[in-house]
């Protein structure tokens, strides 16, 4: 098991990079819909991460981990085709920008790792039922 420590500098390195092929920060997760369309692209490209609960400026704002879990778990459940394998993570980050390191200021985030698929290309389901299959592009999900 990595330690805490590790992983907190792991995702503090991540929020340092840019968006792109393996890499896509979310404030929360509002659409199981959409999310598994980001789980399927990025499964079927290379694999990559989903860091939850930082801004689009890169501010660390945290989620609830419970929740934002059974999003990307039902996500996976309901819409992905075969299921995407995942590994996630809940991962407390002190935030910087405060002077006092107290409990106040440790936010929780969720970081998703997106295996890619050794089998075969995973399709999501859409509205009516259809089947689509994406693929990451730079730091966008295309559907192919």
């Amino acid at each position: 098991m990595k330690s805490a420590k590790f992983e907190e500098q792991f995702v503090k390195n991540l929020i340092k990079q840019k968006e792109g092929n393996k890499l896509d920060f979310k404030q929360k997760i509002t659409s199981k819909e959409k999310i598994s369309k980001t789980l399927a692209g990025m499964a079927n490209s290379d694999g990559g991460f989903i860091l939850i609960g930082i801004s689009d400026d890169k501010r660390i704002i945290g989620v609830d981990p419970e929740e934002e879990r059974y999003m990307i778990e039902a996500a996976n459940e309901e819409f992905c085709i075969p299921k995407v394998s995942l590994a996630i993570n809940e991962i407390k980050v002190f935030d910087e920008k405060m002077s006092d390191l107290t409990e106040e200021n440790e936010k929780s985030l969720l970081l998703v790792e997106v295996k890619k698929t050794q089998g075969p290309e995973i399709f999501c389901k859409g509205k009516n039922g259809e089947l689509k299959s994406y693929r990451r592009v730079n730091d966008q999900t295309l559907s192919t």
